[in-house]
């Protein structure tokens, strides 16, 4: 048994730990680094963010553009090949959730503040704002839906899933830790155990820390707009930090309870209130519209797929995909380690057929329904109705959905509704990050201590503020592109580990796949060797 397969706890001052020494320490260095290197020079960091986003989005845009691309395919391949019928945890392991709420907690993971954030807001500044389309036309409008399709469709859903399957084969099938490293054994053997894997975690560390202080960022931008638009309180840094101080503390509930008392009831939580608001929307404002929008705009998405998803502005010589296209990519690579860990936490026992339609399709199709509900809407008021509404989005994003709310009626109440899904999907990105970080600076243990995951959780919530000083959303933007950028090096090795690993184990195990099972796997827990 390897060293960073034995999950000793330890105690310190009388609390438990159990760490990986090496990811534990230059992980939480790193980030502290950063975290200090922003509040102190600040002004100086805000403008060496922008040219470092600025650099990479112009320079490896056509990178994270052919990443997202190939993983995609990846992952489709994978849906109809001979894999597909493995189950991860071997044949006879049962999920350990329900289907609904293993769907609330990959969706409320993989998502949540970033829709509410930007379900209005992009499509506003598409329709008035793209380089292919004259601003304000019917076909503005059609793009509008096209580009916010592609940035929230099947790309970032392609990308969570592989990482994600990556993490439950190696870790349930083949009895390696549930960390990143393990999923580089078919490529680098007992390396693992040593610098590269160390590297490899460290990296996902860092990527899964900013990924999610990126999202808890703009989601308390968003809570502070709605609280100043009902109740007139400053949109100010000072409140952003000090409502991310309360809301990390409310995290640390969901922290005590545990994922199954904890993480799986506020994702529950989540998916009804977030499930209320879409109802209202959709049912108060222009329904026909709304229901005939959601057809076309997933037909124009199917049609337009190869072309909108491999477009790098060649020919148009502007920048706008860099704020845009490129950011996104960045910010869900950077996602990946966090939402892939947490996926294949709760996915045990699914079949990877069962799997990758689960991940895939159900969650692209609701947020093409939200994304569509929201932005056609906005669409509808701005074209056909009083107006005013792109402008409002282009002067502050983070107030948009509240304005949006307006035009509806009991827009106090549907205001006060959106806070507290920002809220809840705030307190399980938080808890949901700091369980797989905890598990990564673990060395792959998937119920390490709980003070660990609080001193996570905190770490969150205190890089999500240093990044508000420093820049706000550049600040934000910046560190999901630099943190997703090695990340997506990472991303693309880990398919052929892969594809390597599912083929090895297929055909050593033919006789897993008929009725009678008589090849049976090791028990969960022990090695191949052990076994």
């Amino acid at each position: 048994m390897h060293d960073d397969k034995k999950h000793e706890v330890k105690y310190f001052l009388g609390l438990p730990y159990d760490i990986h020494p090496w990811v534990f320490f230059i992980g939480a260095g790193l980030i502290l680094f950063f975290v200090v290197l922003t509040i102190v020079f600040g002004p100086v960091v805000d403008n060496l963010f922008g040219n470092i986003q600025a650099g990479i989005a112009n320079y490896s845009g056509w990178f994270f553009v052919l990443v997202m691309n190939v993983v995609l395919i990846f992952a489709l391949v994978l849906l109809f090949s001979r894999f597909a019928k493995i189950r991860l945890g071997g044949p006879d392991a049962k999920p350990e959730f329900n289907t609904i709420a293993w769907f609330a907690m990959l969706f409320s993971a993989g998502m949540g503040i970033g829709l509410l954030f930007y379900g209005v807001a992009e499509p506003m500044f598409h329709y008035v704002a793209n380089p292919v389309a004259k601003p304000g036309s019917v076909e503005a409008a059609r793009k509008a839906m096209d580009f916010t399709f592609l940035h929230w469709g099947l790309h970032p859903w392609g990308i969570y899933a592989v990482v994600g399957l990556a993490l439950a084969f190696f870790g349930f099938n083949k009895n390696q830790p549930l960390s990143i490293r393990a999923v580089f054994y078919p490529l680098l053997g007992e390396k693992i155990h040593g610098f590269w894997g160390n590297l490899i975690d460290i990296l996902a560390t860092v990527a899964t820390l900013f990924g999610v202080a990126t999202s808890l960022g703009l989601g308390v931008q968003q809570v502070n707009a709605g609280l100043a638009h009902l109740f007139g309180i400053e949109q100010s840094v000072t409140v952003q930090v000090l409502l991310i101080t309360g809301i990390t503390a409310l995290a640390t509930w969901s922290v005590v309870r545990g994922l199954d008392g904890g993480i799986r009831r506020v994702s529950e939580i989540n998916i009804y209130l977030a499930l209320g608001l879409l109802l209202f929307v959709i049912i108060l404002g222009p329904t026909l519209f709304i229901m005939n929008g959601l057809v076309e705009n997933i037909g124009y998405y199917v049609q337009n797929l190869p072309q909108l998803a491999t477009w790098n502005e060649t020919y148009e010589a502007t920048d706008w995909q860099n704020g845009w296209t490129v950011f996104y990519w960045g910010w869900w690579i950077a996602w990946s380690p966090f939402v892939g860990m947490f996926i294949a936490r709760v996915s045990y026992g699914r079949t990877i057929r069962e799997y990758l339609l689960g991940v895939l399709f159900i969650p692209t199709l609701v947020t093409f329904l939200w994304l569509t509900a929201f932005g056609d809407s906005a669409i509808y008021i701005e074209m056909f109705g009083a107006g005013g509404l792109a402008k409002a989005v282009q002067d502050n994003v983070p107030v948009s959905l509240f304005i949006f709310l307006e035009s509806f009626p009991l827009s106090e109440v549907t205001s006060m509704l959106g806070i507290i899904v920002v809220i809840s999907f705030f307190v399980t990105s938080s808890d949901s990050g700091s369980m797989v970080i905890d598990i990564i600076t673990a060395g792959g243990n998937p119920d390490p201590p709980r003070p660990q995951r609080l001193f996570w959780a905190i770490t969150e919530g205190l890089v999500a503020a240093a990044l508000l000083l420093g820049g706000g959303l550049v600040a934000l933007q910046t560190a999901a592109i630099t943190t997703g950028l090695p990340f997506a090096v990472v991303i693309l090795v880990m398919c052929i580990a892969m594809y390597r690993g599912l083929a090895k184990y297929y055909d050593e195990n033919p006789k897993i796949w008929t009725e009678d099972h008589e090849v049976q796997l090791p028990e969960r827990g022990k090695t191949d060797d052990e076994a």
